[in-house]
């Protein structure tokens, strides 16, 4: 005897946001750069994105390469580096607001430095345009609200 064929619905198709999440690309990229992950780091950044270190009195980097070469130039300061992200948060319109502790062994010594900065990263589409760290956490929130507004 054959059996009667069963009536099966369709499967659900669920749409999937094709909106990147831009505070887990943010998380990623911050924690491959600590772990010297320098590839990981900038698979979100393009030839334009840049890296303005001014506010800390350094320079101002663009495009990949150049910013490449600031993380390894920073990073070759020390023989450990750890950080922990305290804080990050989409403040609107492609700007993340990301607090984060870092400290590290500077290379050839036995002390140890920690500090906290934020960065203000700003994304178009899935690819990060700027980001600028301060270490005024304060100055930092509001130059974030200031550009998300900007950019409504």
């Amino acid at each position: 005897m054959i059996p009667d064929p069963v009536d099966k619905p369709a499967p659900l198709h669920r749409e999937e946001s094709t909106t990147p999440d831009l505070v887990e690309l943010s998380r990623h990229a911050i924690e491959s750069v600590v772990r010297g992950d320098f590839d990981a780091a900038l698979s979100s950044y393009g030839p334009d994105s840049v890296w303005d270190t001014s506010p800390l009195g350094m320079g101002t980097y663009r495009g990949v390469a150049a910013i490449r070469n600031a993380f390894e130039e920073w990073f070759g300061l020390y023989d450990e580096t750890e950080a922990e992200i305290e804080e990050i948060v989409n403040v609107g319109n492609g700007v993340i607001l990301a607090v984060v502790r870092q400290g590290g062994r500077p290379a050839g010594s036995s002390g140890y430095v920690q500090f906290r900065f934020a960065s203000v990263t700003e994304w178009t589409r899935d690819v990060v345009a700027r980001v600028t760290p301060y270490t005024d956490i304060d100055e930092a929130r509001a130059a974030a609200e200031r550009l998300a507004e900007e950019r409504e």
